[in-house]
């Protein structure tokens, strides 16, 4: 916003939340959010702000395209997330629409010449590294819960209040978490994920006993989030990061979390690859060769690589097959992926046309010419 800016000169505005409390912390600045007090929808749209639409009272900036809120209350009317009645007036203040946030970390405004707005004790909060509810109403919303997880997992030098781990206790003794639809978990399981730190998530989850109940199915232990954690330490993307999450979680989870196809493909494909590769150790190792597996060198046979790569659909799915070698790197270690690709390549350079002429149609043989020429070229 400048001091020129005619959409918002006069207009008591604020930003709120995540950019203040990121400024604080001297992270990098993101998006920002600004609270509009004292007006309502007519005097938006007299400034050229456009209504975004849906439950709450938001408005785009008719240059910047930044989300305008203006002050609001809302006042629990039903069960679960939705359940709530918003006002939005003239008559809502600044602190009222502070007061209806989840965290304190994420109840302090700023002024337009800097000056910060903080009744609820956010600042010190900041400070002290601490995650806070704002009051009561906490165990209003099980979003909540999924959110304060999540920046956990994001602050994770943050500890959480005590006060606070009781309230999502309540919130999920009362059913209230039961609420929560698929899209919604997904929404803030994808964004904790993508932490630096994703493990953290879960264990708050599961402290008060959440997991259970909002990813049925999944299995959470040592060896998944020590996968997990090397898979945000090596930045792998969200698909692979969800497919460590899932190695050894129930199919049913897959319909709770409703991930997208690409982090639903990989958690399907990622147990199957680390099969593959545990038997190839297993053969390698009884076969009693000193250094019969050194990394990158696939124990086995040129059977069983080809049969990995066919059942990923790797000839077709190469960069799939990719993400997936460095998701079972993080398990295991010794995966190779360079090599793997090497062999790849080599399969997917074999002319698949010149056999089929070569065999003159035959369906078969053009079948077992083809997998020979495969294996020859893997075993060379």
């Amino acid at each position: 916003m400048t001091a020129h800016d005619p959409a918002v000169e006069g207009l008591e505005v604020y930003i709120v939340g995540g950019a203040v409390r990121d400024a604080l912390l001297n992270l990098p600045a993101g998006d920002r959010d600004w609270v509009v007090v004292g007006a309502g929808p007519e005097i938006m749209a007299a400034r050229g702000f456009t209504p975004v639409g849906g439950d709450f009272p938001v408005f785009l900036h008719p240059r910047t395209h930044e989300e305008y809120a203006l002050a609001r209350t809302e006042r629990k009317s039903g069960r679960g997330y939705r359940g709530f009645v918003f006002h939005a007036g003239p008559d809502v203040s600044l602190a009222d629409d502070l007061r209806r946030r989840d965290l304190t970390v994420n109840a302090i405004a700023r002024a337009p010449d800097g000056t910060l707005i903080d009744p609820l004790g956010g600042v010190a909060d900041v400070q002290a590294r601490v995650l806070r509810h704002v009051g009561p109403a906490f165990v209003e919303d099980p979003v909540r819960l999924l959110r304060l997880a999540r920046f956990a997992a994001r602050f994770h030098d943050f500890s959480i209040a005590p006060e606070t781990l009781d309230l999502c206790r309540a919130l999920v003794r009362d059913g209230e978490v039961d609420a929560l639809v698929p899209e919604r978990v997904w929404q803030e399981f994808a964004k904790g994920l993508m932490t630096a730190h994703p493990g953290r998530m879960l264990d708050v989850l599961a402290e008060c006993g959440a997991l259970d109940r909002v990813a049925p199915g999944l299995a959470w232990h040592a060896a998944v989030a020590d996968g997990l954690a090397q898979g945000a330490a090596r930045g792998l993307d969200l698909a692979q990061r969800y497919a460590l999450l899932c190695r050894a979680s129930a199919p049913e989870l897959q319909e709770r979390l409703r991930a997208p196809s690409a982090c639903r493909d990989l958690a399907r494909l990622l147990p199957g690859v680390l099969e593959h590769l545990a038997g190839m150790a297993g053969v390698a190792a009884a076969s009693g060769v000193p250094g019969a597996s050194p990394p990158g060198a696939a124990p086995g046979d040129p059977a069983a690589w080809l049969a990995l790569l066919e059942s990923c659909d790797a000839l077709r799915r190469p960069e799939r097959f990719e993400a997936l070698l460095a998701a079972a790197d993080c398990v295991r270690g010794d995966v190779g992926p360079a090599a793997w690709m090497r062999r790849l390549d080599a399969v997917r350079a074999v002319d698949a046309g010149a056999i089929a002429r070569a065999a003159g149609g035959d369906a078969a043989r053009i079948r077992d010419d083809l997998r020979a020429a495969r294996l020859r070229v893997l075993t060379a």
